[in-house]
Order: structure tokens, then C-alpha cells, then sequence
């Protein structure tokens, strides 16, 4: 079973880090940041549809600053979503702004809708913390999924990723007469390689969405992390295979049922294969990430040291032990998918 033993510290954007961002367009200039949507007034506990608390608050301004900061993060959302043109603002107001009372960052989440036809979205606005952005950007360049985010300063803007969230959907959707178990437990299969490779950890069941799309014969699944803090810091290698968290125990079943260890096998070849072609097709960026990474201090040296020892003894790769850091761990680790 997997466990992290202590609370993760938040670490500031590097020079090396953010000279990625502004070369690769990530940093942009944004009219409001984290801090300043701290000004709130009140805030009252947000419930949902069965009158559980979320653990998330609606937060509300005074008069004098609400009408300019909900101008502001709407300009927010059109550099997000339509690359700066306004004109998209037009008909959007900002029907509500949330934040996240656990959270280890207290990420604020806004909620914009069109006023002509009812439609949402959401997104977020958070304190950056580099381990995250790290693992977006490393998601967005090896995984199928493309992310969109921004960084000015200290605050990180995510979009919002859409799916049902792990744990509900264990919790709710498994005894649909509907569901095809095999293509499920593959797709975890699948992830559970990706974030091995990659090194993103802590992804038990309230750390990723499956997101299910209907085809004409059968059901497609993806699975999609959406917390990214864990992003090569833990040093114990289990962190980040998710088939050892127990929160994931009705999907890791599913896949002792339906997937023989020859199949595993398989899936776990296409999925490595998979992302040899992504850091191929993105040599530059993931040379540079990597770059940025190798110059950065994201993690104690006890768990650089840990996972370095462990890492070579799974993959009897003596390369690992040489590692200084987790951007020198996540490049051997990746050179593993090429060779």
C-alpha cells in the first residue's frame, strides 16, 4: 500500500522554470492574481446535489471590489480559453467563485457561464508551485491528454479537466449494465504505466477523472490525473505506480479478473511505446523541460536518494545511482521508454 508520511512543501518557480514558460508561451501577463482574490468578505459552505458538504466555500466580495474582479478574471478565462480575444466575454458573467478549504495550495475555482444558452465552465486560479507545473507540462507533452494552463508570477491558471471523478465513479457507476470492465481496467493498466514512466504520484481515485465516451459499438475510457503537485517528489517508487493505493482496490480487481499477466504485459509495452513517440515528436520541449528540471530543487535529497535506489534496482539500471536530482531521475527514467 502506498502512503505519504508527510505534507508536501510548496516550491517557488526557478529562474530555470521560468525561462521554459516564457519561451514556450506559458507566461503571460494576467490582470489578477492568487492574493488578490483573498480580499473576500464572506464565505459560506458549499453543498452539493445530496446536501454533502464539498469541503469547498463560496466566497463573496464587497460591492466596491466584486464588479472589478469578476471583469478580471473573466479577461482570465479569454487569455485561457481564446488566446486573449475579449470579444468572447461578451455574454460570460461569473455566477460563482469557490475555494478549496483542504487543499494544500486552497486553490480558488471560478464557475463562468453564457448567459444567452445557460452553458459553464469552470476554472482555476492558483498559488504556482513548481512541482505542479512541472507535472502539467509533463502531462500536456507525454500523456494523450493536452492541458491548458498559464503562469504569471505567482499564480498558476488551470483549466478545468472534466471527467467523473475516480472515487464517484467506483462508488456509483460500476454496476452499469453498460460498462465493458476489460476496456476499464486496460485504461488503468495503461495510467498506471504512464505515471511509473513519468513520475507523478499520489494518483489514488480523488486524483484522476475517468472520462467515458460512447462509440458506436463500444464505451472508450480515459483515465486523467488532475493533481499534479506529486510530480517526482516522494522517493518511495510505489508512490507512483497507482495500482498500490487502496482507494484504487475496485479497479486494481477488475483488472485481476478480466487481464491476464500476458495482457498486462502487452498494454504495458503499448502504452511505453506510446510515449517513446510523444518524447520523440517533442524532443525540444522535453529537452528543455528536462533542463529546467535538472537546475531545480523540487524534492528533499532523502527522497532523491530513495528513489534513486529504488528506481535502479527495479529497472537493475546502475545509471539511477548517479542521479543528483529528479530532473537527472525523470530523464533516465524516460530513456528506459527508448531503448
Amino acid at each position: 500500500m502506498a502512503l505519504i508520511s508527510k505534507k508536501k512543501k510548496v516550491y517557488a518557480i526557478s529562474s530555470a522554470l521560468r525561462g521554459y514558460l516564457i519561451d514556450y508561451a506559458r507566461e503571460v501577463d494576467i490582470p489578477i492574481h492568487y492574493h488578490e482574490l483573498l480580499r473576500y468578505s464572506n464565505s459560506i459552505a458549499l453543498y452539493d446535489s445530496k446536501e454533502q458538504d464539498t469541503l469547498w466555500e463560496t466566497v463573496f466580495y464587497d460591492q466596491s471590489d466584486r464588479e472589478e474582479i469578476h471583469l478580471n478574471v473573466k479577461k482570465i478565462y479569454a487569455l485561457l480559453k481564446a488566446g486573449g480575444d475579449m470579444s468572447v466575454m461578451e455574454h460570460l458573467y461569473v455566477d460563482r467563485i469557490d475555494l478549496c478549504i483542504y487543499g494544500n495550495t486552497q486553490p480558488f475555482r471560478v464557475r463562468i457561464v453564457n448567459r444567452i444558452n445557460d452553458n459553464f465552465d469552470y476554472f482555476y486560479i492558483k498559488n504556482a508551485d513548481a512541482s505542479r507545473v512541472y507535472g502539467l507540462e509533463l502531462e500536456h507533452l507525454l500523456s494523450p491528454n493536452r492541458i491548458s494552463y498559464l503562469v504569471h508570477q505567482n499564480t498558476l491558471i488551470e483549466e478545468h479537466i472534466a471527467g467523473i471523478p475516480g472515487d464517484k465513479f467506483m462508488r456509483v457507476h460500476m454496476d452499469d449494465p453498460h460498462i465493458n470492465p476489460i476496456r476499464l481496467a486496460k485504461e488503468f493498466v495503461k495510467f498506471n504505466e504512464r505515471c511509473f514512466v513519468r513520475l507523478l504520484g499520489d494518483m489514488h481515485s480523488s486524483n484522476f477523472v475517468i472520462d467515458v465516451t460512447p462509440d458506436f459499438e463500444e464505451t472508450h475510457y480515459r483515465i486523467r490525473a488532475i493533481d499534479f503537485d506529486q510530480q517526482s517528489y516522494e522517493g518511495k517508487k510505489s508512490i507512483y505506480l497507482p495500482q498500490y493505493f487502496k482507494e484504487n482496490n475496485v479497479l486494481i480487481n477488475l483488472g485481476m479478473k478480466y487481464i491476464t499477466s500476458e495482457s498486462m504485459r502487452q498494454y504495458q509495452r503499448e502504452e511505453r511505446s506510446l510515449i517513446a513517440s510523444r518524447v520523440k515528436s517533442s524532443h525540444f520541449e522535453i529537452e528543455d523541460i528536462l533542463m529546467a528540471m535538472e537546475q531545480d530543487d523540487i524534492a528533499p535529497i532523502d527522497n532523491i536518494v530513495s528513489l534513486r535506489e529504488e528506481l535502479a534496482r527495479h529497472y537493475q539500471n546502475d545509471k539511477f545511482l548517479s542521479c543528483k536530482n529528479m530532473g537527472n531521475i525523470l530523464r533516465i527514467s524516460l530513456e528506459q521508454v527508448l531503448f
